[in-house]
């Protein structure tokens, strides 16, 4: 799959409200406040996290067209940061015992202190991982420095919005080639 189109064929019937969501969300237009690099990042770094391989290389072809090697690389980072952050961070908000959070994590993650790329997009890539990954205490953390740092609610959300299609096309297009006769067997 080398092209977006051909990335929405791939998708069987029941999900044309994806491939119609992924033409939608890849745009300036569909993901407002964002600009290409931004929208881009995030959907490298949604594809990173999804789990599906062959798809995360499908959009790593694409995203190469938008992004330079810092770019890629920090999304990449963004996804396996935020893999550890997010379940480290939402055991700690879901224990409900406090005296966890004044212990120290004892992880590294320098990659958010330097990440290669403005830090305002790492936090963008980072609250999108944490979104798809569902760590609660990692998304209302992102969320605020955004908002501190000024970045509009309708940005935030058209990275989220991103985040969601493609993690949502990435689990369609596993599940379709896990199934015998592929993705185009799970369309008829």
């Amino acid at each position: 799959m080398d092209t977006l189109e051909s990335i929405r064929e791939a998708l069987p019937g029941y999900a044309r409200d994806l491939a119609l969501n992924l033409g939608s969300v890849l745009t300036p237009a569909g993901a407002p406040g964002l600009n290409e690099r931004q929208i881009w990042g995030v959907a490298l770094a949604a594809a990173a996290a999804s789990g599906n391989a062959a798809f995360g290389r499908s959009v790593q072809a694409l995203a190469t067209r938008h992004l330079d090697a810092a770019h890629v690389s920090a999304a990449h980072a963004a996804a396996a940061v935020m893999a550890m952050n997010n379940v480290y961070y939402r055991f700690l908000h879901l224990v409900q015992d406090e005296e966890y959070a004044k212990l120290p994590a004892r992880l590294r993650m320098n990659v958010i202190g330097n990440p290669g790329i403005p830090k305002l997009d790492f936090e963008l890539l980072s609250l999108a991982v944490s979104a798809i990954n569902a760590c609660g205490l990692c998304i209302t953390s992102h969320e605020k420095k955004l908002r501190a740092d000024g970045v509009s609610r309708e940005m935030i959300q058209s990275a989220v919005r991103i985040a969601a299609v493609v993690h949502a096309v990435a689990g369609v297009l596993e599940y379709g080639a896990g199934r015998a006769g592929g993705v185009n067997a799970a369309a008829a």
